[in-house]
């Protein structure tokens, strides 16, 4: 993380983690509602090489949610039908980070959102003109974080040079590209310890946020 205050005019975001609540805690709600070991989706997702494949495909939009699904269900034993909504079932918005984006954009930082998607369409579009000023979303651009592209193109479509940037995450291997390009990057895990360090790199402030 760098250690500058307040000079940066860029802010680029994930969506799911970072703008909303924790994935995870969502998959392993699934897998409790289910039935399911949660240790067997934790191991699809980090020693399955299957699962990988899939995700990747999905992610950089080149296989669809419903082909996915179809895959997907065999590996842990459930019905395809409707299991990626089932899957974020309990993934709701972070309204104290949103408002921080919009606080941001507000005070003149340039805005842009850098997501690796499960579908393009479960995204809430009407609300990205009041939050972003570019978007670079895995499933309509054919390539995925950690793919250095995409945060070259979030920086460019948001109109600010990379080494202008805070950019934020709550994987910490999708931070590593952005620091190769000069960005400042925060490792996401909540609200109230996020959005004092994004006052601080960009000098902007961001208290009402948290007052939400």
């Amino acid at each position: 993380m760098a250690a500058d205050n307040g000079e940066r005019s860029g802010l680029l975001v994930d969506w799911g983690g970072v703008l909303t609540t924790n994935l995870f805690q969502s998959f392993q709600d699934f897998c409790v509602r289910g039935g399911i070991e949660p240790q067997k989706l934790r191991e699809s997702f980090g020693a399955n090489p299957e699962f990988r494949e899939l995700l990747i495909a999905l992610e950089k939009g080149e296989l669809g949610e419903e082909v996915f699904e179809a895959r997907l269900a065999p590996l842990l034993g459930v019905e395809p039908t409707g299991l990626i909504d089932e899957l974020f079932a309990g993934v709701h918005a972070d309204e104290a980070m949103l408002e921080a984006v919009r606080l941001a954009r507000a005070a003149g930082v340039r805005t842009g959102l850098i997501s690796n998607s499960w579908g393009v369409h479960r995204y809430p579009h009407e609300l990205f003109d009041e939050l972003f000023d570019g978007i670079v979303i895995s499933g309509n651009e054919g390539m995925r974080k950690p793919s250095q592209r995409m945060y070259e193109l979030g920086a460019e479509r948001a109109g600010v040079e990379t080494h202008a940037c805070v950019y934020v995450d709550d994987l910490p291997f999708n931070l590593t590209p952005a620091e190769g390009l000069g960005m400042a990057t925060i490792h996401h895990t909540r609200a109230e310890q996020t959005i004092p360090e994004l006052e601080r790199l960009l000098g902007v402030s961001l208290s009402g946020a948290l007052q939400e």
